[in-house]
């Protein structure tokens, strides 16, 4: 396969099992293609121009490159690009079959640049063994640029913190759905409003696993909120379906479980858990077990108040938004898997669907949104008493606007 370029970049290339791919890490570059290109499949509805979309980064991009690909190889099965981390980019190839690279290169072309990634098939030990000094090379250059931790805000060392984690990131593009809708630009303005409404409030200190288009392991995220002894963790999602996307609407709060309450809610989080492969990580970190009676009765309080607060947002979200017809479901995520942490994933609609792209792209619709989300917290830890055990909590109490008339989705 073949990108072009304004200017000749490095680039390393490796690969990786499990699933198989080809890893192309870049410089930072201005990709100008559109998200679409390279998915196995369309997306929901006819695109327009597709071709002249862009996914350039929302930060100044630190390299003035732009990048087009052709399928070059039958073992293409799909493609991914974008941003990895500040001065990075990545591109990530799902292989068809056990692949060797031959080549990686860039040379001039006529009016441009051409960065060219050769494959060819190989045998199945071959590229096991390939895809183990992948990982290996991999490993070591994630120990040696460990992202620094998201520094706590000074102000109010007392206040409860509170981590906003917008979903996916960088080359982990998340659902891309109607109207070019893509997640990971949808829960990120979401996750701005709700903080800039915790942060009015003056009760709490606010923390973002990312803030701009960066990429963020589930692991790292996970440590984020663990590491500043986070009060609360809200990771915020949106869904996109394949098949019947315009009829399943409105948002869902999850909780995390060792079985999945149904199986949407196994969906889901089997789609999330697969978020750093997206990425062209090796491996996604989870939360270890641990036999120990202290660990299970804090696990077990958490988890008590993660279904607290949990129903809380549900019962101010239906103020302003739509909720799905299976508003609360529970499911084995990995970044809600501190056992410390209150956590919650909430999955603000479906970008399959053309009223909920409506909402969330709407910056009005966001601010009424944002503003319910911040109550139902507020709600959730002015119960939340040192002396109160989790299962003993009630209800959160109804806030006036709850008695307003509110049609759920599907």
């Amino acid at each position: 396969m073949t990108f072009t370029l304004q200017s000749c970049v490095q680039a390393e290339s490796y690969l990786l099992d499990s699933p198989n791919r080809a890893i192309l890490d870049l410089p930072e570059v201005n990709f100008q293609i559109d998200p679409h290109e390279g998915q196995p499949e369309p997306a929901p509805e006819p695109r327009k121009h597709r071709h002249r979309a862009s996914t350039k980064d929302r930060d100044a991009a630190k390299d003035n490159s732009k990048a087009t690909a052709a399928h070059g190889s039958g073992l293409v099965a799909s493609y991914r690009f974008g941003r990895l981390a500040p001065g990075k980019s990545r591109v990530v190839v799902d292989l068809t079959g056990p692949a060797s690279i031959v080549s990686t290169g860039c040379a001039p072309s006529p009016g441009a640049f051409e960065l060219t990634l050769v494959l060819a098939p190989a045998s199945e030990a071959a590229f096991k063994a390939a895809a183990r000094a992948g990982a290996e090379k991999q490993a070591r250059a994630t120990a040696q640029n460990a992202p620094p931790a998201p520094p706590l805000p000074s102000v109010g060392a007392q206040k409860p913190i509170i981590v906003l984690d917008p979903g996916h990131g960088g080359v982990d593009t998340g659902a891309l759905g109607r109207e070019h809708a893509i997640e990971k630009y949808v829960v990120l303005d979401f996750a701005k409003a709700l903080g800039a409404k915790l942060r009015a409030s003056g009760n709490y200190r606010v923390v973002f696993t990312r803030e701009d288009d960066t990429f963020v392991s589930l692991g790292q995220r996970v440590r984020i909120a663990r590491s500043l002894n986070a009060a609360l963790f809200v990771s915020v999602h949106a869904d996109a379906l394949a098949r019947d996307g315009d009829e399943v609407q409105g948002a869902t709060v999850y909780t995390v479980s060792d079985r999945a309450s149904d199986a949407e809610a196994a969906r889901v989080a089997e789609h999330e858990n697969k978020a750093d492969s997206a990425a062209g990580e090796d491996a996604t970190e989870g939360a270890s077990d641990v036999n120990d009676i202290l660990f299970e009765l804090t696990r077990r309080e958490t988890r008590a108040y993660s279904h607290v607060v949990a129903r809380s947002l549900a019962e101010y979200w239906k103020v302003a938004a739509r909720l799905n017809k299976n508003p609360r479901r529970s499911a084995g995520f990995v970044v809600l898997k501190a056992p410390d942490v209150p956590s919650i994933l909430l999955e603000l609609g479906y970008l399959s669907n053309e009223e909920d792209v409506a909402d969330l792209t709407s910056a009005a619709w966001r601010e009424k949104a944002a503003a319910q989300a911040a109550k139902a917290i507020d709600a959730f830890f002015a119960q939340r008493q040192p002396e109160n055990q989790p299962e003993n909590l009630a209800a959160p109490p109804a806030d006036a606007a709850l008695k307003a008339t509110q049609s759920t989705g599907n």
